[in-house]
């Protein structure tokens, strides 16, 4: 049977770093108590000249290079982002154009906040399997901090800028657990918490992109449910269990969110990729940067399952299993 292969990983990080120490003296908070809280350290911020699209371009960049694959392969360009360069045209267009990705190629963004990635390989698996794409590359980019209100330290001191790709090509296998590939993705979304987890603006509404609002401990109790339950649902359906995971990639979004989601299905802390220290949240960024992580230092290598969730604003919430 068609299966969606993962070929190759890039990321990228903005040079600019932001460090809690350097947080508390723009609002009330001590590098303890972030780190105690959410696990991060650090975070990064672009330029003032770095826009979404250049984040995507370089970490695309990064991946066509580990895939063996140049710009002039890819007939699909997927951008899961919050934070677009304009309204419109789509941010998948301009990293098109700047890549050098043929005139007549797929190019579209899929906004699911910190779950576009998740929903983004649905999309790309259910392209290729259907014949329509061969090879697409998917871009998780983010520029957050354009979001953040500076003067809300619930906020201001959890999100991140930067962006993760991968290249998706099509291959063959024979349906089984086995074969290299996205074996099963899930999706879901309710609509009804979308006051949980929001901007204050939109072009829609107010003419504005608005500022991030986030009712901290609403979204926290409802993430280590509808995380849990996604995970489950897609071990149970695909007919494995914990232990069979080699690695799981969860959303880097806080520390106790990640550690009690993988308690919580009995996965061995040893077996979490962590990077939230280092960037923070990166909402659709943030898997594939974790994943890239995690092929750069062998903690994930061809053959090994891996296990991805997100969870973000709408609420929207996924996973994926994949055989890299």
């Amino acid at each position: 049977m068609r299966r969606s292969v993962i070929t190759g990983t890039g990321s990228y990080l903005p040079e600019k770093v932001l460090t809690n120490d350097d947080l508390a003296k723009i609002v009330e908070t001590s590098d303890e108590w972030i780190r105690t809280r959410t696990g991060i350290e650090r975070r990064h911020v672009a330029a003032e000249d770095e826009k979404t699209s250049d984040l995507a371009v370089r970490a695309a960049q990064r991946a066509l290079k580990a895939a063996g694959a140049k710009a002039a392969d890819i007939d699909t360009v997927l951008v899961a982002t919050t934070t677009p360069d304009l309204t419109f045209p789509a941010t998948a267009t301009t990293v098109q154009a700047a890549l050098g990705v043929p005139a007549g190629a797929i190019a579209f963004d899929l906004q699911a906040v910190c779950s576009g990635f998740v929903y983004g390989l649905m999309v790309a698996d259910s392209m290729i399997r259907a014949g329509q794409s061969a090879r697409v590359l998917l871009i998780g980019a983010e520029t957050l901090t354009h979001l953040l209100d500076w003067t809300d330290r619930s906020t201001c001191v959890l999100f991140g800028d930067g962006a993760g790709a991968v290249v998706i090509e099509a291959g063959e296998g024979q349906g089984t657990n086995a074969d290299r590939g996205i074996l099963a993705t899930k999706v879901h979304a309710d609509g009804q918490h979308r006051d949980l987890l929001r901007t204050t603006g939109g072009p829609g509404s107010t003419g504005d992109v608005g500022k991030l609002r986030m009712q901290g401990r609403e979204v926290f109790r409802h993430a280590v449910t509808r995380i849990a339950e996604v995970m489950e649902e897609i071990m149970r359906e695909a007919g494995v269990t914990a232990e069979d995971i080699d690695l799981f990639v969860p959303h880097q979004a806080n520390i106790r969110i990640l550690e009690a989601t993988a308690k919580k299905a009995g996965i061995a802390p040893e077996k979490v990729m962590l990077t939230v220290a280092g960037h923070g949240n990166t909402s659709a960024a943030s898997i594939p940067l974790a994943l890239d992580a995690a092929v750069r230092a062998g903690r994930a290598k061809q053959g090994d399952l891996l296990l991805l969730e997100a969870m973000g604003g709408g609420f929207t919430w996924g996973g994926a299993l994949v055989r890299l």
